[in-house]
């Protein structure tokens, strides 16, 4: 079972635009060592356990393709501190940062997704920040040990737990954008809608205003 508040309370999110920049933050801690956690991020064959399947080539300058998702370029790679690479398309830049947590054999995470504001602007974050929250739901799950080698990610993505986890992060980004001060309430509910249709088809808008 899913302890579902846990992992929501678990990421603290962000939303900013400066200049022509729209950016999504997500942080987390991870019960895990940082090399542990890299592994995790960058081994194709660890990569499949807790996302999904990915081919290309994993270096400087390489590109990559998640099955049945998106692809981009490798621009940068720091082992085991950092990585960024362009996720969807070459103005779409997701940059991962690791490092010792406060406590022992912990890792802090931050993950940046940025775009040009007018890829949509502050309410984008929508589109994207409950996608991220279950990502890192799935590393911890994964580097924790709570992911049986039989676990299928992707059917996890579709059963009823994580579409539970999926509307409370849908409230979470709905608040996050809220008090951002960035989007109307015309437009922080028309994103609220997208996102309910992407992450938790069925559910009214109004479930999450």
């Amino acid at each position: 079972m899913i302890d579902i508040l846990e992992h929501i309370n678990a990421i603290q999110r962000q939303v900013s635009k400066t200049g022509e920049e729209v950016r999504v933050t997500l942080r987390r801690t991870y019960q895990a060592e940082v090399e542990d956690v890299w592994d995790a991020l960058t081994d194709p064959d660890r990569i499949r356990r807790w996302f999904m399947p990915i081919t290309g080539e994993l270096k400087v300058g390489g590109s990559f393709q998640l099955e049945g998702n998106a692809g981009g370029e490798i621009l940068e790679c720091e082992p085991p501190d950092r990585f960024k690479v362009s996720f969807g398309g070459p103005a779409s830049l997701v940059e991962i940062r690791l490092s010792p947590g406060a406590g022992d054999d912990t890792t802090e995470l931050q993950m940046d997704h940025s775009v040009p504001a007018d890829f949509g602007g502050p309410s984008g974050a929508l589109y994207v920040g409950p996608g991220w929250d279950g990502a890192l739901l799935g590393v911890a799950l994964y580097v924790e040990g709570k992911l049986k080698e039989t676990d299928d990610p992707q059917q996890m993505a579709n059963s009823p737990e994580v579409i539970e986890f999926n509307k409370a992060s849908i409230r979470e980004w709905v608040k996050v954008l809220r008090d951002s001060g960035l989007v109307t309430p015309e437009e922080l509910r028309a994103a609220a809608e997208a996102s309910a249709n992407q992450f938790a088809p069925g559910t009214p808008v109004d479930d999450y205003l």
